[in-house]
């Protein structure tokens, strides 16, 4: 048998047992060159809602469409065979009723092939978990500091920096526990508070921007590689690929104008 047939993709049982084990390493993913990349290094790729701000230049993830979501969650799954994947249910495609929810995230899975779906937490957010999961659908739940909730929160904030806070966050944790999520990503997120979460619910949280004490951790992908000027608090830049990618093009139109590309050997 080849290394490749040998392969087997991660499950959500795989992403469960996880908890007290291992940490998860997890990161976004968008297009199948850089899945094929990541792919062998991760536990779990999120096509994550942030890709219409990273590849599509929008200011935040209101925009963001479910055809939108389809298209990049089918090229990670083309290029990813060994991460679980999963997709972002993108601003306005799971509040309207449990119903809707299920309808956008059936189309997404069956047009992916991906794992399981995210969904942010609303008040609705517990019913509608249920509906999917009962129908066959894993979800991952995202608590905490919520993109897709800026303009009404007046921007992104930190949370749990409040007592009142501290217990909304911890409520909203044990709420999507019940409704049957199997993970749940927490951002923007107090560490201590973050670390309580972890600590009191059964199943793996996802940190980004919160405690080394998540059981896993998530970035941007782009981030972490140094692809922006201007990066988050909570991002480390493991590579310089912007100041790289400068470099190189700088060096190719040189030698374009001085007619040092394409050399003889480069040419047919």
């Amino acid at each position: 048998m080849s290394h490749t047939a040998a392969i087997r993709r991660k499950t959500v049982k795989d992403i469960l047992k996880a908890k007290g084990h291992h940490k998860l390493v997890c990161l976004t993913a968008y297009t199948a060159p850089v899945a094929q990349i990541l792919d062998e290094h991760c536990d779990l790729l999120l096509v994550g809602d942030s890709v219409g701000m990273v590849l599509h230049g929008l200011p935040d993830t209101t925009a963001v469409t479910l055809d939108m979501m389809i298209m990049h969650g089918k090229a990670v799954m083309r290029g990813s065979q060994n991460a679980l994947v999963v997709v972002d249910m993108p601003f306005g495609s799971f509040e309207e009723s449990p119903q809707a929810a299920y309808r956008n995230a059936l189309r997404v899975m069956q047009e992916t092939g991906c794992q399981a779906v995210k969904l942010e937490y609303n008040s609705a957010a517990p019913e509608t978990i249920r509906f999917l999961v009962d129908r066959g659908i894993p979800v991952v739940a995202h608590i905490g500091l919520r993109p897709q909730y800026l303009h009404v929160e007046g921007g992104y904030k930190v949370a749990g920096k409040s007592e009142e806070s501290r217990k909304e966050q911890l409520e909203c944790a044990e709420q999507v526990v019940e409704a049957g999520a199997f993970c749940v990503v927490v951002e923007g997120t107090k560490d201590e508070v973050a670390r309580e979460i972890s600590d009191s619910i059964p199943i793996p949280t996802i940190g980004i921007g919160a405690s080394v004490d998540c059981d896993g951790q998530i970035l941007v992908t782009d981030d972490m590689l140094g692809m922006f000027d201007r990066t988050p608090k909570f991002v480390r830049i493991y590579a310089e690929l912007k100041s790289q990618i400068e470099t190189g093009v700088k060096q190719y139109a040189d030698d374009v104008r001085r007619e040092q590309f394409p050399a003889v050997d480069e040419t047919y």
